[in-house]
């Protein structure tokens, strides 16, 4: 019987999933990867055009996507001429060093005896460097690029980005979402013809990212049922996401009941709801590949609190002038306890001139026990910290220049301002457009119209958590 399932399978056209078996003997998959494996064997022998896949981190992504199927794809057609594109350069080399290392395997020799690369030390007139290795006796090539990159003069077959943000911070910041875009617009998609297939395998950041703009302006369908991939629409997407916990009734694809981990054996759902409980924004967006989702309220209800607790280390004031006329000037004076929560004491919140709102903050400081300030020198910060500091000679009073954008500042940190600050019990009554502008603030950033009470949050949490501004700090002669 094994001699024949033996025969039977060397008839038959060699399947992704067994290429994949055959090059990593020990390779553990769960049950969800034969249904990936599937879909990407359909994109290999041309049943799909456009594929987006977006699965939760450490579940195989790029294994399957961009080590396994430019392997695969080119033993099947050596003529191909690959791009494998990613957030940096060496990442992208280093999945074309992967490739490189299965074509040169005696297991696929056995299996492709047809595509080669040329050998370490060989004289040959083929190419073969960390971005580049080109098939011996054809006109396929695998090439590696970072975004931004240059493709020129390269015509491109199939086109594979694996992860074109490296970070949260990166996602979120909108200059580089805007290079991204206009990367893929003006470099990526140029070098593609009528033939061409592309790949896109992230992991989600941002509702903002290269998929969801390609949802705004061109037709992505979701991939629920094997029947589509016979449906060919030459200018249509596949979009399959894979949900570390699934939340949708099951499909064809993906049959996993309510609540079910994707990848039980190496993720089980306490593990999971861990990683929901400790950033639930995040984790709609990485895990369960929903961004949009996260377009609702940035910010959860805040911790309260009746007295302050035992332990407090340190007490400080965190300024921020109005960024233009009719902005809201923003000061918050606050308190660290020995585990790092940070309680809000007071706030001045007020769209007043600064000759009022320097006697205001003045006043407020004064009140707090050595308080440490820090004031962001942005917008006539400097002149207004002068003031306050001769209103206040007896308080430590310094200030600095950010230089940070804001929407990825907040959107990054937002989690942390959520789980770390705490507010009085009374602080919707005592400040109520504060507290309206937090609890009303959007994920959505564009969508927001005042950003200065989460903008002093963040820069709160930075100083004291975060330690983006700890060398600022020490520059100042601040104790931390």
């Amino acid at each position: 019987m094994k001699e024949e399932k033996v025969a039977e399978e060397a008839r038959e056209p060699l399947r992704f999933d067994r290429f994949a078996r055959q090059m990593f003997p020990f390779l553990t998959v769960g049950r969800f990867h034969a249904a990936y494996y599937r879909v990407l064997e359909a994109f290999a022998r041309g049943k799909i055009r456009r594929l987006i896949v977006t699965i939760p981190p450490q579940h195989g992504k790029s294994l399957g996507a961009t080590t396994l199927l430019p392997a695969y794809m080119l033993g099947l057609d050596p003529e191909l001429k690959i791009a494998i594109a990613s957030y940096s350069a060496s990442l992208a080399n280093r999945f074309n060093r992967r490739v490189q290392r299965l074509i040169d395997s005696q297991a696929y020799a056995a299996l492709f005896p047809e595509t080669t690369v040329k050998r370490a030390g060989a004289r040959s007139e083929y190419v073969r460097t960390a971005d580049c290795a080109e098939i011996v006796g054809h006109q396929g090539e695998v090439m590696s690029v970072g975004r931004e990159g240059s493709l020129t003069g390269n015509r491109v077959d199939v086109l594979i980005l694996d992860d074109l943000y490296k970070d949260a911070m990166e996602a979120n910041s909108p200059v580089v979402r805007e290079n991204c875009w206009e990367w893929y617009t003006s470099v990526a998609r140029t070098r593609l013809h009528n033939a061409s297939r592309e790949l896109i395998v992230f992991t989600r950041w941002h509702e903002e990212d290269l998929i969801g703009l390609l949802k705004q302006k061109e037709q992505v369908v979701p991939l629920e049922r094997w029947a589509q991939l016979e449906e060919t629409e030459r200018d249509r997407w596949l979009h399959l996401n894979f949900e570390a916990l699934r939340t949708a009734p099951p499909t064809e694809i993906d049959g996993r009941a309510i609540g079910e981990p994707l990848w039980g054996e190496r993720h089980d759902v306490g593990l999971l709801r861990q990683r929901m409980q400790l950033d639930p924004l995040r984790f709609e967006c990485m895990y369960q590949g929903r961004p949009s989702a996260a377009q609702g309220l940035l910010y959860g209800r805040f911790a309260e609190y009746g007295a302050l607790p035992d332990g407090i280390v340190r007490y400080a004031n965190y300024t921020d002038t109005a960024d233009t006329g009719d902005d809201y000037l923003c000061s918050v004076c606050y308190a660290v306890d020995r585990a790092g929560r940070i309680y809000v004491t007071d706030v001045v919140y007020s769209r007043e001139p600064m000759e009022v709102t320097e006697q205001l903050v003045a006043a407020m400081i004064a009140a707090q026990p050595a308080c440490d300030v820090l004031m962001e020198s942005n917008n006539g910060g400097r002149g207004f910290a002068r003031a306050v500091g001769r209103l206040c000679p007896h308080h430590r009073i310094a200030w600095f220049c950010q230089h940070e954008n804001k929407e990825a500042r907040i959107l990054s940190n937002a989690s942390a301002v959520w789980r770390n600050v705490v507010m009085p019990a009374d602080w919707t009554i005592r400040w109520p457009d504060f507290a309206h502008h937090l609890m009303t603030y959007r994920r959505l950033f564009r969508a927001n119209r005042w950003h200065d009470a989460p903008d002093v949050l963040t820069g709160i949490v930075e100083r004291e958590l975060v330690g983006v501004l700890s060398r600022k700090i020490r520059a100042l002669g601040f104790a931390r």
